[in-house]
């Protein structure tokens, strides 16, 4: 029997999996692929659902640093693709110059008029989804040489999202990269709070409606930051704008900047990637997820997840790149068809819900690819630098 991995993850279409197997009333949409002649194309995948009342507990590590030596081993030319992008900064160039002026051509209409929220919601929605993703870009150092300049980006690109959060931003997500799935310490995972109140379908349409909440307050109760500087001019520096824009031009633009935030992180289509990345689906222990769709076009690349947490020193232009040069590592990886449709099952399927996320205690025990690589490999795709580049944050 071959291995369809495009049928993993969320499904295409409603339809998709609906017709039971001839062993079971299940019906899973992401399944191995059928053998020749089989119905419907639904065969062969049963594993059983996981426990919903708790979070799946592993006692390995993350498979991503396992996987990276593995690659570095097989592919040592690997180290090409990292470096900076240059053309990161022109593109949130663009798309901040295209929020400000969205924002104050609408600034005569009501924000409750249906152009208003549709221009919100279609154009400010996809804009600022798609700084968010700048900022992750340039969380991991990827725009300019040194830690400052990329931080002044960030920062900038912050503005048409009209609450300060750059700063923060960078020092959960490279926690969530140096200890993903670490309870109390990887700040994208659910709490026990969560999973208490939102696992039935009601409390992941609010959750899916409502995550670009739960992605801003869940660190402030899980792992509290040490401000520094950074988070201070950040601050300051969209207080600055908010008020120019709004002594100018009134409070709508502003509102329109915050209600296109609201969007990027709701049910939107590019919103997706957020319950796709790291949610686990159909009793697999997959922690990762990618998404090789047309949507990436409008995200950095952030669908290419496997390959950013395999190598986050790899430029979001290049990824597909690395997916390119390693096929035997990531073309038998499930991913996802269709972020939208990640939502929609994310919020219909009673075997995935808040539950759905590996967590561990420690780092686990090493995992084995069958192909390891000497420690010396390790250190050169980027994580030192990487490393040197926070303690030099850290000193700031």
């Amino acid at each position: 029997m071959s291995i369809n991995y495009s049928l993993f993850g969320g499904a295409e279409s409603l339809t998709e999996g609906r017709v039971p197997t001839l062993k079971t009333t299940r019906s899973p949409r992401r399944v191995f692929s059928a053998e020749e002649g089989t119905k419907g194309g639904h065969d062969g995948h049963m594993v059983a659902p996981q426990d919903p009342k708790d979070f799946l507990w592993l006692m390995t590590e993350e498979p991503h640093r396992t996987r990276r030596m593995a690659i570095m081993k097989a592919h040592p030319e690997v180290t090409k693709l990292m470096g900076r992008e240059p053309l990161t900064k022109y593109i949130v160039l663009l798309v901040v110059s295209l929020q400000i002026t969205c924002a104050i051509l609408l600034r005569h209409r009501s924000p409750l008029s249906p152009l208003f929220i549709f221009v919100a919601y279609a154009i400010g929605g996809t804009a600022n989804h798609n700084l968010f993703l700048a900022i992750h870009e340039i969380t991991h150092n990827l725009a300019f040489q040194g830690v400052a300049p990329n931080k002044l980006l960030a920062i900038f690109a912050n503005f048409p999202i009209g609450i300060p959060y750059a700063a923060a931003f960078k020092g959960y997500h490279i926690e969530h990269h140096k200890f993903m799935g670490q309870d109390g310490i990887d700040t994208d995972l659910p709490t026990r709070l969560e999973l208490l109140f939102l696992n039935n379908v009601l409390g992941k349409v609010f959750f899916a409606t409502f995550q670009i909440l739960f992605y801003a307050l869940r660190p402030t109760f899980v792992r509290a930051q040490r401000l520094t500087r950074w988070h201070f001019l950040n601050i300051l520096a969209q207080v600055v704008f908010d008020y120019i824009l709004v002594s100018n031009y009134g409070s709508r633009p502003l509102i329109y900047l915050i209600m296109s935030s609201f969007f990027a992180g709701s049910l939107h289509p590019c919103a997706g990637h957020f319950i796709a990345e790291h949610y686990l689906w159909d009793g697999l222990e997959q922690e990762t997820y990618s998404y090789y769709g047309p949507l990436n076009v409008l995200a950095y690349n952030v669908g290419y997840h496997n390959e950013h947490h395999d190598f986050p020193s790899i430029p979001w232009t290049r990824l597909p790149a690395l997916r390119a040069l390693a096929p035997e590592f990531y073309d038998n990886i499930p991913s996802h068809p269709s972020w939208p449709m990640v939502i929609v099952n994310f919020i219909r399927d009673k075997e995935v819900g808040i539950f759905a996320r590996a967590k561990r205690i420690g780092k686990g025990q090493p995992l084995t690819l069958g192909v390891v690589c000497n420690k010396e490999n390790t250190q050169k795709d980027g994580e030192d630098r990487e490393a040197s580049e926070e303690e030099s944050d850290k000193s700031e």
